[in-house]
């Protein structure tokens, strides 16, 4: 097996901890630990191990699902890749001793092939490529819409699993439930699972039903990373068909075992009386945010979908002949960590998030608009310089 190396991850691992502001995170700001109260008593493992039965049956209500429809996990990443090698990670044995025609009678599929709407995160089709045969449908600019009849023109009697991020990283683009139940519906036809990435759904103002709910074939992944300002807790989970998660608990035996017991404490806080108002408090600044950032697009004359979450996916300006010959300008000149396009397939585009603290934002923005400035042709300067004036 051969995975591909996390183009994103290398990025920020050469350039994030040199750099003054990180303009390319793709979380809300983070929130202070003395909201919470941090003593979880003794710390030992999570028993069981899946996490609490009665934490998990109350997140599992989210989604219309039992505890044991709950996994809880270190964050999404490993909701993920539990859920890539459930469906896609062996020949289907549920148990010891097993055989690949378990997993059928469990209702889990033995398929080999994933079709992936990108672009994406890389780990949402990196993965399931280094374990079987990936299929991508793209999104096209400028609205990034989500196509229905494409992915079932992609889909094969061998699918296993669907996977959709809504709403999309990098773009921002908030694919409707309509779109989303129609693809659902082709995961169904062709016995397959449609597994969606939600991380960013509750910060949309009016969040669609997480696809967990829509029925047996579907498949919820999240976590408290993004929409609540909490990545440090590294807690997530998946949500969808008892057989996907009991394989899937299988194999966090071998990966971390249990979910962190100190971020378990802290989520039930954070799920609990203080959610209503860590939401509404985040959906405010992400709001607030996307102005700020939309009048500096239209200030320099690029192009973007008005996005829902804390990323954008944003055309190049001119005067660079790439969005990393731009970021590398940025990062070296200005000291501001952009993702460049190319690492989600899109040369001409960057990344840029805006859900940091709003000092930063205005800052960053502010020595971006410099290198851009300083970068521009003659005529584009004076322009922009008359603009301002």
């Amino acid at each position: 097996m051969r995975i591909d190396p996390f183009g994103l991850e290398r990025w920020f691992a050469e350039h994030e901890h040199e750099a003054d502001i990180m303009l390319a995170e793709s979380g809300i700001r983070s929130l202070d630990a003395s909201r919470f109260d941090l003593d979880p008593g003794k710390l030992g493992y999570v028993i069981p191990t899946n996490g609490d039965p009665e934490f998990r049956a109350s997140v599992g209500d989210r989604y219309d699902r039992s505890a044991d429809e709950v996994l809880f996990t270190c964050g999404t990443q490993e909701a993920n890749f539990l859920t890539f090698l459930s469906l896609l990670g062996d020949e289907g044995a549920v148990d010891g001793e097993g055989d690949a025609s378990d997993a059928d009678a469990a209702g889990v599929g033995s398929g080999t092939h994933a079709v992936v709407v990108t672009p994406t995160y890389q780990a949402l089709h990196a993965v399931p490529d280094a374990f079987g045969d990936v299929t991508r449908v793209e999104l096209e600019p400028p609205e990034w819409e989500l196509d229905p009849d494409a992915i079932a023109d992609a889909a094969r009697d061998d699918t296993a699993v669907i996977v959709v991020n809504n709403p999309n990283n990098p773009t921002g683009q908030y694919h409707d439930e309509a779109a989303m139940r129609a693809v659902y519906d082709v995961a169904v036809e062709r016995d397959a699972y449609l597994l969606c990435d939600e991380v960013y759904r509750l910060l949309a103002d009016e969040p669609q039903p997480p696809v967990a709910s829509y029925g047996a074939h579907g498949i919820s992944t999240t976590s408290l990373t993004k929409a609540y300002g909490l990545a440090g807790l590294r807690f997530g989970w998946i949500a969808g068909p008892e057989p996907v998660v009991e394989r899937a608990w299988q194999w966090k035996d071998y990966t971390t075992i249990s979910p962190s017991l100190f971020g378990q404490h802290v989520a039930k806080q954070a799920l609990g009386r203080r959610e209503d108002r860590i939401l509404a408090e985040n959906r405010e600044l992400a709001a607030d945010h996307r102005e700020t950032v939309a009048e500096w697009v239209d200030q320099h004359d690029l192009d973007w979908l008005d996005p829902v979450g804390v990323n954008a996916f944003v055309t190049v300006p001119d005067g660079f002949d790439d969005a990393e010959a731009f970021c590398r300008t940025v990062v070296e000149e200005a000291s501001v960590v952009l993702a460049p396009g190319n690492l989600f397939g899109f040369p001409d585009r960057f990344r840029i998030g805006f859900g940091l603290p709003t000092e930063e934002l205005e800052e960053g923005l502010d020595r971006v608009s410099r290198v851009i400035e300083d970068h521009a042709a003659p005529s584009d300067s004076a322009a922009t310089t008359g603009g301002d004036a």
